[in-house]
């Protein structure tokens, strides 16, 4: 089984940063991709930023040129860096990954964080 855990969510200023993490732990033989989704209460899920295996990124349109997605291979683990924040960018920020276990059927599943919560307030 494998489980992802997020961390750093927190309050910050209007322009403010903040850094998220999310590590992956279990049974993993490769990870395809790791993303961020964020939702606000009532609100869908939507997609923040992802990246691939060999690095390729990709960010929705709200947070181009203020979020940065990045990855440690060596532990199995993808940082979101937001910057200039801004109070629309509050909600549940939750981790995503796309993972292909050890078993020998080397079977590929989606996993969800718990979530970590983001505000942004003067």
């Amino acid at each position: 089984q494998v489980q992802l855990v997020e961390s750093g969510g927190g309050l910050v200023q209007p322009g403010g940063s903040l850094r998220l993490s999310c590590a992956a732990s279990g049974r993993i033989f490769s990870i395809n991709a790791m993303g961020w989704y964020r939702q606000a209460p009532g609100k869908q899920r939507e997609l923040v930023a992802t990246i691939t295996s060999t690095g390729t990124t990709n960010y929705a349109n709200s947070v181009k040129g203020r979020f940065t997605i990045s990855r440690d291979n060596a532990k199995n683990t993808v940082y979101l860096e937001m910057n200039s924040l801004k109070p629309e960018d509050t909600a549940v920020y939750y981790c995503k990954a796309v993972i292909r276990d050890y078993s020998t059927s080397r079977a590929v599943y989606t996993y969800w964080g718990q979530g970590t919560q983001v505000t942004v307030s003067s």
